[in-house]
C-alpha cells in the first residue's frame, strides 16, 4: 500500500476538518502490524529532519539545553521515539482502563498519523518564521490546541468513548501523571533538570 504526498495531505486535511472520521478513515486502511513500527520511525525521522532545518534556517534560541539536544539528531530522534511510545502505551492501556476498546496497534497507528499531522503544521510554522514572524507563535498556540483536539478525538474513536470531556480530561491527569512518576523516577537515578546560572 502506497500514498502520494497528495493523499497524504489530504487525508491530513479531512483529519483537521473532522478528527472523528480522519481517525475512522485511518484505522480503516488495513495497515499491517508489521508496518506500524516504520511508520513511527519515518514520522519521527520527518521530525527530527524538520527540526534541524528549522534551526539551520532561523538559527537557535531556545536556549542552551535546547540548542545543545538539538546539535544531536540522534538524541533528539532517541527522546522523541521513547516520548512517542510511552504515549502510544498510556492511550492504549488507560484506555482499556477505563473501558475502551482499541488495540495497542490501533493506538500506534493513530498517535503516528497524530505526530505526521504535527509535522505537517510544523512546516507551515518554519515557513511562517521566515516569512512573517509574528504569525509563526500564533501559529505556534494554534498548534497545541489541535494537538490536544485532535488527540481528543482520536482517543474517542480508538476506544469508542462517547464524551470528549471527559477523555479530555483523562488525558490531562494521565499526562501529569505520567510527568509525576518519571520526575521520580529520574530523581532516584539523579537525573536532574539542569538550572540557569546567568547573572539576572
Amino acid at each position: 500500500m502506497t500514498f502520494t504526498l497528495n493523499q497524504l495531505l489530504a487525508m491530513v486535511g479531512r483529519s483537521i476538518q473532522n478528527p472523528r472520521e480522519g481517525a475512522a478513515e485511518v484505522l480503516s486502511l488495513g495497515i499491517p502490524r508489521e508496518a506500524l513500527w516504520l511508520i513511527l520511525l519515518i514520522v519521527v525521522v520527518l521530525s527530527v529532519v524538520l527540526a534541524q532545518l528549522t534551526t539551520i534556517l532561523v538559527g537557535g534560541g531556545g536556549g542552551p539545553m535546547f540548542d545543545g539536544l538539538l546539535a544531536s539528531p540522534l538524541v533528539t530522534g532517541g527522546i522523541q521515539l521513547a516520548l512517542l511510545v510511552i504515549m502510544i502505551a498510556a492511550v492504549f492501556f488507560v484506555g482499556r482502563a477505563f473501558g475502551g476498546t482499541g488495540s495497542f496497534e490501533e493506538s500506534m497507528l493513530l498517535m503516528s498519523w497524530l505526530q505526521f499531522i504535527m509535522v505537517c503544521i510544523q512546516v507551515v510554522q518554519t515557513l511562517a518564521m521566515l516569512i512573517m514572524p509574528p504569525l509563526a507563535g500564533l501559529i505556534g498556540i494554534a498548534a497545541l490546541v489541535l494537538f490536544f483536539w485532535l488527540m481528543t478525538n482520536f482517543v474517542a474513536v480508538l476506544h469508542g468513548f462517547r464524551s470528549l470531556g471527559q477523555v479530555f480530561v483523562m488525558i490531562i491527569v494521565s499526562g501529569f501523571a505520567i510527568a509525576f512518576f518519571a520526575s521520580i523516577v529520574l530523581t532516584i537515578l539523579g537525573v536532574g533538570m539542569p538550572m540557569p546560572t546567568g547573572e539576572i
